[in-house]
Formats: C-alpha cells, sequence, structure tokens
C-alpha cells in the first residue's frame, strides 16, 4: 500500500479530550506532527482552533496547512440513560459536526489530503453469531440508523474529491475512558461479571492498536470508505469476564441479569445485551498488522 511521505505534516484533530483522541494526538506529536486540536470553547493554547458543531462554525484559517484531519467527536454513547433528549445529543453532535467540519474542510483552497471520521460498530446493529465485515448491511434500530446518518454526513469532503475514511470503532480497551473505563474499577473490587447470559459478542480493539489503525488509515493513501477497527478474534461477553478474572487475578461472581439491566441502563441495554461479531477484514487485507489480537493482550496493555 502507498502511504503517505513520513515528513512532518500537519494534523487537526477533533475529540482530542478523550480516550482515543488523547492517545492519537500524543503518537502524533511523539513523532515529530504538528497537531491541531479543535475545540469548542476559546482557545487557550497555540495548537488550538475554535469550532462550535451545532452552530457550523469553524475557525478555517486554523486548519491552513493541514495534510489530514480526524474528527472523533461525539457525546459518549454510555454517558447516560437514552432519553429522547439524549438521543438527539447523541444525534447532532455526530451529524451535526461531522457536516460542519466536511463542509468546512471542502472549502479550504488547499483541502487536506485525507478525512478520517470516526464510526462505530454499532453500524451492523445486533448480529448474533453471524460474524460480518464491511461488506454487511446497516442493521436496524438507533444506533445503526445514527451510525448511517454519521457517515453520510461527510458527503461534503467525498464531493470534493478529498479521500475519506470511516473508522467504525470497535470497544476500546482502555483505562482512562469508554466501556473498558468503566469495567477496570468494578473488576479490580472483585465486583465484576458476566452481563446478562454472556453469549453476546463484543468485538474489541486495544488502544495502542486503535491508535495504530488511526494512524494507518491517515497515511496510506490507497485506502478510503468504511474500515472496522475491532480486533481480529472477537469474543464473547463470558470470556471478556473470564479474561478479565485472569489478568487482574480478581474473581468474577457478580453477573448483572438481564432485567436488572433493563432497569438501570433503558433503551440502551438492548446494546449492551446484543451481540456484535465484527470482523477487520480491510484492514488486515491493507497490510495492517495488530500487536495485541487477543483479549488478554489487550486488557495487560491497558495496564500498562
Amino acid at each position: 500500500m502507498e502511504a503517505m511521505e513520513t515528513t512532518q505534516s500537519r494534523v487537526a484533530v477533533t475529540g482530542a479530550s478523550g480516550l482515543v483522541g488523547t492517545a492519537l494526538t500524543r503518537s502524533l506529536a511523539a513523532d515529530g506532527h504538528d497537531v491541531v486540536r479543535l475545540v469548542r470553547r476559546a482557545p487557550r493554547a497555540k495548537d488550538e482552533v475554535r469550532w462550535d458543531p451545532k452552530e457550523g462554525y469553524v475557525d478555517k484559517a486554523g486548519l491552513a496547512g493541514c495534510t489530514a484531519v480526524v474528527n472523533l467527536a461525539g457525546a459518549g454513547i454510555g454517558d447516560h440513560r437514552w432519553t429522547a433528549a439524549y438521543k438527539r445529543e447523541l444525534r447532532d453532535s455526530r451529524v451535526l459536526g461531522t457536516g460542519t467540519l466536511a463542509a468546512a474542510v471542502a472549502s479550504l483552497d488547499e483541502p487536506p489530503r485525507v478525512f478520517v471520521n470516526a464510526s462505530a460498530i454499532g453500524y451492523y446493529g445486533d448480529t448474533g453469531q453471524r460474524a460480518v465485515d464491511e461488506s454487511a448491511p446497516a442493521g436496524e434500530g438507533f444506533l445503526p440508523s445514527l451510525c448511517v446518518e454519521w457517515e453520510a454526513s461527510a458527503a461534503a469532503a467525498q464531493q470534493a474529491g478529498i479521500r475519506t475514511v470511516f473508522a467504525r470503532n470497535g470497544l476500546v480497551v482502555g483505562r482512562e475512558g469508554g466501556a473498558w473505563g468503566r469495567l477496570f474499577p468494578l473488576f479490580k473490587a472483585g465486583l465484576g461479571g458476566r452481563l446478562g447470559n454472556g453469549r453476546q459478542y463484543w468485538s474489541h480493539i486495544s488502544l495502542h492498536d486503535e491508535v495504530a489503525a488511526l494512524r494507518h488509515l491517515i497515511d496510506t493513501e490507497t485506502l478510503s470508505g468504511p474500515f472496522n477497527l475491532t480486533a481480529p478474534e472477537p469474543v464473547t461477553n463470558r470470556e471478556v469476564t473470564a479474561a478479565m478474572g485472569r489478568v487482574l487475578r480478581r474473581p468474577t461472581l457478580f453477573p448483572a441479569p438481564a432485567p436488572a439491566l433493563r432497569v438501570v441502563l433503558g433503551e440502551m441495554a438492548g446494546d449492551v445485551l446484543g451481540s456484535q461479531r465484527v470482523l477487520p477484514t480491510r484492514l488486515l487485507e491493507s497490510g495492517f498488522s495488530f500487536a495485541f489480537p487477543g483479549i488478554d493482550e489487550a486488557i495487560r496493555a491497558a495496564l500498562r
């Protein structure tokens, strides 16, 4: 695969303060790249640029000279119960944000060479025991419809001829945020256990591999369209539970029954209990190599 030049480049990132964004910007900066962080408040540092996704505003001067723009912004899927108001927030933070940024980069005199837009394996819905890859259609329900609209909102960048990549993220195994950021304290306290019957597949990816995959998508000039950012060995929630117990050396005796999860989580429980057996076919075909393909390895990597 043809890759971008390895000389210093300028990369703009939204969602730079999140779990993945923090790790990605750190990785880019460590390799000497100039990182621009888009923020929704008044900039407080030279590397910050103002944007307001809901108002459709981007300080386009701050994007000048960027070879890549990576959009990781979006309200946390698991941060709140899915009330009607929060579902609007989940949608608006992704669809309006992506549309705003795509339109901004498309209007630049010298647009970036690549626009990497976050998406999610929620695109596929509940796949049960069936393995799916990027060739599978969208599923049914709130998250699949959100992901379809999310990806479609990048149309301005695609129509401008900018190489556009959709990173359909799985569950990122990291200590500082996301689903695993909540799991680690529970399991360390010996309070972890399977969710529901535990047979549902959780398609995970280590934080290290997530960042490496994003950089691979940025750098490889022949890649566009959707890519599943998931480890090549999906595991069930029961297997995740056992692995957490092994690695952390803690008992896993406290299962959360499905009815209790539905009471606590509401509509979101359907996605916690749902099964997504997702394969990174296109990523592997592009030559990407996972450093931590197994669940035990991914958990250990997060604890380093």
